[in-house]
Formats: structure tokens, sequence, C-alpha cells
């Protein structure tokens, strides 16, 4: 029987995805509402195979190997799994570099 992994979001990760669809929202609502839709569900079927996602390339080169992304173009959902529960902790656009995000909201905390 395959595992079920429960899916929690970090607050962050919630306001990423908030800011990504209200920016979209603002030129196409139905292309917003179609992106909300198509991030939820691919993020709410991780189980049974949360591993699908690849490790983060940029995190990879630092040997950091315990987040992986899984990516739904244009967008990139970081994640972290520990046993039976998936965390989403970013969602960010593609272009984007993991590192320099990392970098801002550490300094942010501050």
């Amino acid at each position: 029987m395959a595992k079920e992994y429960k899916v929690y979001w970090a607050e962050v990760a919630e306001e990423d995805l908030r800011a990504i669809i209200e920016y979209i929202r603002a030129d196409n609502p139905s292309l917003a509402k179609d992106n909300l839709r198509k991030i939820r569900s691919k993020t709410s079927n991780f189980h049974p195979f949360p591993q699908r996602g690849r490790v983060v390339p940029e995190l990879k080169g630092c040997g950091i190997l315990q987040y992986r992304e899984l990516v739904i173009p244009p967008w990139r959902v970081i994640y972290r799994i520990s046993e039976f529960e998936v965390y989403v902790l970013l969602v960010i656009d593609s272009q984007r570099n993991v590192e320099d995000i990392l970098l801002e909201r550490l300094v942010r905390k501050r």
C-alpha cells in the first residue's frame, strides 16, 4: 500500500503563492485562477511519490540535499520531505535564483 504524505504549507510559501496570483490577476483573472488551480493540484498530489521532484540544483552544488523542487512552469515549488509529511517552503518564478531569495529572507528576518 502506498504511503500517504500530508502536505503542509509554510506561511511564507502561502505568501509567495498569494503574491504570484495577485500579480497575475491584475492582468488576467482567468489565468490567475488556472495557475492557482494547477499549483494547488500538483502540490496536493505528492503522495505516493514526493521524491519525484529533483534536488534543488543551486543547493545541491553546496552539498544541501534535503530540499527538492517541483517545476510547474514557470514556477518552482521548493519543499522538504520528513517521514510522512511534505513541507512546501517557497514558490518562486523559475528565473529567480534560490540562493538570492534565501539570502533576502535571512537578511529581512534580522
